[in-house]
């Protein structure tokens, strides 16, 4: 997953690169602001492709005695930051650009360019769309899409399938700014489109601070591998019940669990220690994904009002 990650980061990047130069040449040479709203959601887009970066690799870091689970949840954190710089950064410049125009609107020179950068840019980024939203199929399997970006671990993919979306219909807007612009005489449209621009920004942080809330605060494995942990230790003779399951994810690539068990009172501590350590094993075979595995031995007592 973190390789498919890296793949749709760095394809991003490259093209949000090249398409910010060329949006902001074409801005300075005909002074649209629906253009200088473009430019800065790419540059911004730009940054926030380096940010992830940083955070998968970040992530990668071993574990030590101040973070004795390891490092994570780096990668939530910074999708967290992508998606208020998205907000405060690509949003609120274009609202701002847009606003000033529609209060003063000037005239723009020469629309051709921003016409041809404009369907260079739709280019480049149509490609990096299909690129991020083939990954992401791969990686969401059955499930549906706004299903998987819910139950996914991986922010990483959705976040830049997200941003890329969001970039492709930016642009469709510009470009009817633009053209509306030119063909009524009226440059208020430039500064509309830039305004709508802002909001479809907004509207993207918006979601994707909503979607990486829970996986910074932690977020459980999904049910299915909740349930196989389960069945996993159910079947292993000596537990009589088991009381409780919890999971957290620590990463994309990390899940810890722990485990309530009530076991045979015939069974001695050797016994436990051995079925312990076969199921610790049996876990972590079967799911790779999960790290640590901590089992507390206790009745079912105490777990009765939670059942």
């Amino acid at each position: 997953m973190a390789g498919n990650s890296k793949k749709v980061i760095y394809a991003a990047l490259v093209g949000n690169s090249l398409i910010a130069v060329t949006k902001f040449f074409a801005a300075a040479m005909t002074g649209s602001s629906a253009m200088l709203s473009e430019g800065v959601h790419s540059l911004v887009d730009t940054g926030n492709q380096g940010l992830l970066l940083y955070g998968l690799k970040a992530s990668k870091k071993p574990a030590d005695k101040n973070f004795p689970f390891g490092h994570g949840k780096e990668v939530y954190f910074w999708s967290f930051v992508v998606a208020i710089l998205i907000f405060a950064v690509g949003a609120g410049i274009s609202i701002y650009e847009g606003i000033h125009h529609i209060l003063h609107p000037a005239e723009i020179g020469n629309p051709m360019i921003n016409y041809i950068v404009l369907g260079l840019a739709m280019v480049f980024e149509g490609g990096a769309l299909f690129f991020a939203v083939t990954e992401f199929g791969k990686a969401k399997g059955k499930m549906k899409t706004l299903e998987a970006v819910r139950h996914g671990k991986d922010p990483t993919l959705f976040v830049v399938l997200f941003e890329d979306s969001a970039a492709m219909l930016g642009l469709l807007f510009a470009f009817v700014g633009i053209w509306l612009s030119q063909v009524t005489g009226n440059a208020v449209w430039d500064g509309v489109a830039s305004v709508l621009i802002g909001c479809i920004l907004a509207g993207t942080a918006a979601w994707l601070a909503f979607e990486t809330k829970s996986l910074l605060i932690g977020e459980s494995a999904d049910e299915e591998t909740r349930r196989g942990i389960r069945e996993i230790v159910a079947r292993e003779e000596g537990v009589n019940r088991v009381n409780e399951v919890l999971t957290l994810h620590m990463g994309p690539e990390y899940i810890l669990a722990t485990l309530s068990l009530e076991f045979s009172d015939s069974l001695n501590i050797s016994d436990v220690e051995r079925i312990v350590q076969s199921m610790d094993v049996n876990i972590k075979k079967e799911y790779p994904i999960v790290k640590r595995v901590y089992m507390e031995a206790e009745d079912f007592y105490p777990h009765e009002k939670d059942v």
